[in-house]
């Protein structure tokens, strides 16, 4: 119950900024234990399905296009690449304060709802919430390593990015 209140309190002390944060994520924090008991589960992409089943297929993938499409569409289901040039933002001390306020009440609304869990490891590893969050876990790095695998294809074909990484210029004309 602590927590709650400090959670209002740091909403309140947060302003408008941290309040719209922690509404937006409310719903999130406060399913959590429908997540360590397995019964609210994350969806995993096609996308990452596929590269799980195969990381290294080829088929369709003779042009340039078709690559940067297919790394287009991993970069939807995992966010951008590391080669990816960091989105210019400067926060300000007021913002970086509201966002750290909005995490720390987002944090004890979890815990809060996760605590009245009775041996919390147990039940996830019984109603089979952490096999899950493996499989979560194995999809996203399967698709990592097809995303990395379609870049240096694209690199060997001469293409530019996103087919290729960003750092990347091919040399004359691209050769598909």
């Amino acid at each position: 119950m602590r927590r709650l209140v400090l959670a209002g309190c740091l909403i309140v002390l947060g302003g408008c900024s941290a309040a719209r944060q922690v509404g937006e994520g409310f719903g999130d924090a406060a399913l959590s234990p429908l997540t360590d008991l397995n019964v609210r589960r994350e969806q995993i992409p096609t996308v990452l399905l596929q590269a799980q089943a195969n990381p290294y297929d080829r088929r369709n993938l003779g042009q340039c296009t078709t690559i940067g499409a297919e790394v287009a569409r991993l970069d939807e289901a995992l966010g951008p690449d590391r080669d990816e040039p960091a989105v210019p933002d400067n926060p300000t001390m007021n913002e970086r304060g509201q966002d750290a306020l909005a995490e720390a009440a987002l944090d004890a609304i979890r815990n809060a709802t996760t605590d009245f869990i009775p041996y919390r490891n147990w039940v996830r590893q019984l109603s089979g919430a952490q096999a899950r969050t493996r499989v979560v876990q194995d999809a996203i790095e399967a698709g990592r390593l097809r995303r990395a695998y379609l870049k240096g294809l694209g690199m060997r074909a001469n293409c530019a990015p996103p087919a290729s990484p960003a750092w990347f210029r091919p040399t004359g004309r691209s050769q598909r």
